[in-house]
């Protein structure tokens, strides 16, 4: 796979630019990826051409307008192997997808109900579920981890019991990498009667993505993360489940007709989606997942395991540099510590030298809590991620050492 890096490479204009006089090494892709030439392009295509509101007018370029947003949805539904393209529900990213979920099929939570989240979870997966069980006095419990930074299957089904409704769950941990199996977790909590909600923010880059072989009954992901645009991500869920879900907010586009005698709200995927849409964001994100689809995934995805396992060695072979956590299985993204450096003080000095990896909690705060940290650095990959992105990363290390 090395040998297409370069030609990967060229298709993203932001990779090739000097930072603080250095050639960019850009590590920071669990935060956010860089966009190819082909959604750049379909982006402005769409502005300079077609640029009108959807679904509300009948002259040429609302029309154009609509098929190019609806068929962004049905690349979607065939991406993640949706039943239908009206499960597929245009949001602002994996945070307001499952806050879409906590504070619409919340309502039907009762007081003594609970939602079993796992230890590894982003904010964007605790937060949400929080409120919703405040608003009704349903628990939320932790899933805790092993040593390894893994769920701890034996703990989760001690957990799942008759009064689990929802099981939220990351699909790969943005701060650790652990690739959780969440086939298993789900067939598991099925057989309790529970829900499940999949964050799979940190996984559609990487991983094929299967809603039915998986058996969740919603999935949540950004297209930022997976080459896409900012402010554009998809919610999933089972029709069944939809269905019965009140709307989260109102106004244009979610309602069928309005009266001040009563509202009647439209059918999906538009009773979710009020007011005018990222249309632009809809054809950027499908045009990342084209732009995706038509490299060798099986290849790609054997690039990115073999870089993260590479990343990982070269780190630990280090004098100093101390890895967090040793899943199972990890994907993209290492956490690391770095004797008597402060992670602020290590990025900074990164940044000095070209090299972008994240510092912090990562929006993971009970996570790193459990493992008695404030924070880590934070090393993750792309698809263009190569081994002299990492060699020059362990390179900046051994710098850094040498400064203080």
């Amino acid at each position: 796979m090395s040998e297409l890096v370069p030609t990967l490479r060229e298709q993203f204009p932001a990779l090739h630019q000097q930072v603080n006089g250095q050639p960019l090494i850009y590590l920071d892709n669990a935060a956010t990826t860089q966009k190819p030439l082909a959604v750049l392009q379909a982006m402005e295509h769409f502005y300079r051409n077609d640029n009108a509101n959807v679904h509300r007018a009948s002259h040429a370029l609302s029309a154009r307008a609509t098929a190019a947003f609806e068929a962004a949805r049905s690349t979607v539904a065939r991406f993640i192997n949706a039943g239908d393209p009206s499960e597929v529900i245009w949001t602002r990213g994996t945070t307001e997808s499952i806050n879409l979920v906590a504070a619409s099929w919340g309502d039907s939570l009762q007081a003594g109900d609970e939602i079993l989240v796992s230890t590894l979870e982003h904010h964007a997966n605790i937060v949400p579920w929080q409120l919703a069980a405040e608003r009704c006095g349903a628990i939320v419990r932790p899933i805790p981890l092993n040593a390894s930074g893994d769920i701890d299957l034996a703990a989760y089904q001690a957990l799942l019991g008759p009064r689990t409704r929802l099981v939220a769950v990351g699909h790969v941990s943005n701060a650790l990498g652990t690739v959780n199996p969440v086939a298993e977790l789900t067939r598991l909590a099925k057989a309790a009667g529970a829900l499940v909600l999949i964050d799979g923010a940190q996984a559609a880059a990487h991983l094929p993505i299967d809603v039915q072989l998986i058996g969740c009954d919603f999935y949540a992901f950004s297209g930022h993360k997976m080459y896409g645009p900012t402010g554009i991500g998809v919610l999933w869920g089972r029709r069944e489940l939809l269905e019965k879900m009140p709307p989260w907010q109102g106004g244009g586009e979610m309602i069928e007709r309005v009266s001040f005698a009563g509202t009647t709200f439209n059918q999906l995927p538009f009773k979710f989606e009020a007011g005018t849409p990222h249309m632009a964001g809809a054809i950027g994100l499908a045009a990342a997942i084209d732009f995706l689809q038509a490299q060798d995934r099986q290849a790609l995805l054997a690039h990115e395991q073999a870089l993260t396992r590479y990343l990982a060695e070269q780190l630990q072979a280090l004098p100093g540099v101390n890895l967090v956590g040793n899943p199972a299985q990890r994907l993209g993204a290492v956490s690391f510590l770095l004797a008597d450096i402060h992670p602020q003080d290590a990025g900074t000095l990164l940044d000095m030298q070209g090299v972008a990896v994240r510092v912090g909690h990562h929006c993971a705060m009970p996570l790193m809590e459990s493992l008695g940290l404030k924070g880590t650095i934070r090393a993750s990959l792309a698809c263009y991620s190569s081994q002299q992105d990492v060699d020059a990363l362990i390179t900046a290390i051994g710098k850094l050492e040498d400064f203080f």
